[in-house]
């Protein structure tokens, strides 16, 4: 388990609340970051769901989109032997914490509930250790989406880029309009959901190769070259103010017809549904040209800390709510995501909701469903943290895509 570096902020936050704790010890407390307009909107439906059942929310949010932030704080109240409910968490992030020792079991829950027959198989190698339930997963974010301003893209001549030299063009257009082509924010997470999808439509086997496999040949070869080629191209199409940028002002600037797209998953529809605009309408969801029928994905999950015998019926109210079917819905139509069950229906959806299930059914199916690199479900946390050096420097001009590849064999292997 990696070590985390602990600020005097985090520390002050994380052992401030434990007296709140102990007057709210039959409820749940939930350690979280979902603090944008659009997240914070869908955890209140989880919320108001236990507020229901007479549950008490003890909410503890700790900004910072990828959760780097919210891990720090964590890793200082268990050190204090003070572990929140349950904590939003991601991908090898579980696990770590389960080979601690540090998670409660789920195991009669979902046995009742029969969690096995309706979460994919694909979530489950996060929601499980050693064979026991420790985690009950949210949704299914996918993250090779791209977020197009409607009237942009009219007037760029309505067309959807299916392929890299149309993307290309698209740009050029929108650029032409006056308009930011491409809205970013320079945060290492966000460079690499772009590289991401950027591997990705170079081939599914070469996803694999690369951020599954680590095979040292893929990671190094001439395609490997050119996905950072590319990254320097879309490197072009970003304002100069795009450093430290949240996502979510991102999107903004994507609603506010500011900038013409975001590469982002689609936690960014969020923000768009929040500010009541509708797709096919205002804006355009696609999968980024040349993913087609390709999905990397992540799970949002909370996982379940072992916490005092007074906590656990609550903690496991809090996981019954998760898994309800009528929760998976409500929830993911407010946050954009897709469910974490199979069997729920998508009927509140919207175009972009029913895409997204749809996509990730024929992915499952097809074999081109894979754990996302730049969020967590590909590999652990210290190969994840490598490939974000390298490509941030690399978008950032610091390497030469020739470096860039160099770099990342060695970073790759050195993280192992």
């Amino acid at each position: 388990m990696r070590k985390f570096l602990m600020t005097t902020a985090a520390m002050a936050l994380a052992l401030g609340v434990t007296q709140g704790v102990a007057r709210a010890a039959e409820g749940v407390e939930v350690l979280h970051w979902w603090t944008s307009g659009g997240e914070a909107a869908a955890l209140d439906v989880l919320k108001k769901d236990l507020e229901g059942k007479g549950i008490g929310w003890t909410d503890m949010p700790v900004a910072g989109g990828g959760g780097t932030e919210a891990m720090t704080v964590l890793r200082a109240r268990v050190t204090a032997g003070n572990a929140p409910t349950a904590v939003q968490m991601l991908g090898f992030d579980i696990l770590d914490w389960a080979k601690e020792g540090a998670l409660g079991n789920l195991d009669d829950i979902a046995s009742k509930e029969g969690w096995d027959k309706v979460i994919p198989t694909a979530l489950q190698q996060f929601s499980k250790y050693d064979g026991h339930w420790i985690a009950a997963p949210v949704n299914v974010h996918s993250t090779n989406w791209v977020w197009i301003n409607k009237a942009a893209l009219d007037k760029a001549g309505g067309k959807e880029p299916a392929n890299w030299d149309e993307l290309v063009a698209l740009l050029d257009k929108f650029k032409e309009q006056g308009i930011t082509p491409v809205a970013h924010g320079g945060q290492p997470w966000q460079d690499a959901t772009i590289f991401d999808a950027v591997v990705l439509s170079l081939g599914n086997d070469f996803y694999k190769q690369a951020f599954i496999d680590l095979d040292p040949a893929a990671l190094g070869g001439d395609k490997m070259k050119e996905a950072f080629d590319r990254m320097t191209k879309l490197r072009s199409y970003v304002d100069d103010n795009f450093s430290g940028r949240d996502w979510n002002l991102a999107s903004a600037m994507v609603i506010e017809n500011k900038a013409g797209l975001q590469f982002m998953g689609d936690w960014a529809k969020g923000e768009f549904i929040k500010a009541n605009k509708k797709p096919g309408t205002d804006f355009v969801c696609m999968r980024f040209p040349g993913t087609q029928g390709m999905v990397t994905f992540n799970s949002d999950q909370f996982a379940m800390f072992k916490v005092a015998e007074a906590k656990i019926p609550s903690q496991l109210e809090m996981a019954t709510a998760i898994e309800s079917p009528a929760f998976q819905s409500a929830f993911n139509v407010v946050k954009g995501s897709a469910p974490a069950r199979t069997d729920v229906s998508d009927e509140a959806f919207d175009d972009c909701g029913k895409k997204a299930i749809k996509d990730l059914a024929e992915a499952n199916t097809a074999g081109t469903l894979y754990g996302s690199m730049a969020h967590g479900h590909a590999n652990p946390a210290s190969v994840k943290n490598a490939i974000y050096d390298v490509v941030t420097r690399q978008f950032n001009g610091e390497l030469s895509s020739e470096d860039a590849v160099k770099e990342l064999v060695s970073a790759v292997e050195a993280a192992k």
